[in-house]
């Protein structure tokens, strides 16, 4: 590991320590796909916030996505966001670049994390898009 990759591992380090018993984070989990994304809602205490939200993967569902996160930070009372993904192809970068370019966290959670934590959660779990983005959120926590 070179310099750059330590400091980005105690960046990440940090971020989980400030997330975790936070009452202040925002935690989006978004299960990525080609044409259109799903995205879960929560806090790190595991409260539901919104369950489902579908949007395009253009600028005007990436609007739409921080749109809907800047309603339920002001609602909730939060300070603080950060969004979760598991990379998918390159489908994930637009996003991922539009969050960053507007001032986002944005964390990767590897598919292989995403399936082992589907199975820990529940062995009956099936695969799909608003579970998974649920359990991208968990894991960001």
């Amino acid at each position: 590991m070179d310099k750059n990759d330590d400091s980005r591992l105690e960046e990440f380090r940090q971020l989980k320590r400030d997330i975790r018993g936070s009452t202040q984070h925002l935690v989006v989990g978004m299960d990525i796909a080609k044409e259109r994304h799903h995205a879960f809602f929560g806090t790190p205490a595991g409260k539901v916030l919104l369950r489902r939200l579908v949007f395009d993967n253009a600028k005007e569902g990436f609007e739409k996505l921080c749109f809907e996160t800047d309603i339920l930070k002001a609602q909730q009372g939060l300070a603080h966001v950060v969004f979760g993904m598991e990379p998918s192809s390159d489908y994930h970068k637009p996003l991922g670049e539009y969050l960053i370019e507007h001032g986002h966290g944005v964390v990767l959670v590897a598919g292989s994390a995403v399936k082992k934590n589907r199975e820990l959660l529940d062995g009956r779990w099936d695969k799909n898009d608003t579970k998974d983005a649920a359990n991208v959120a968990d894991l960001v926590t």
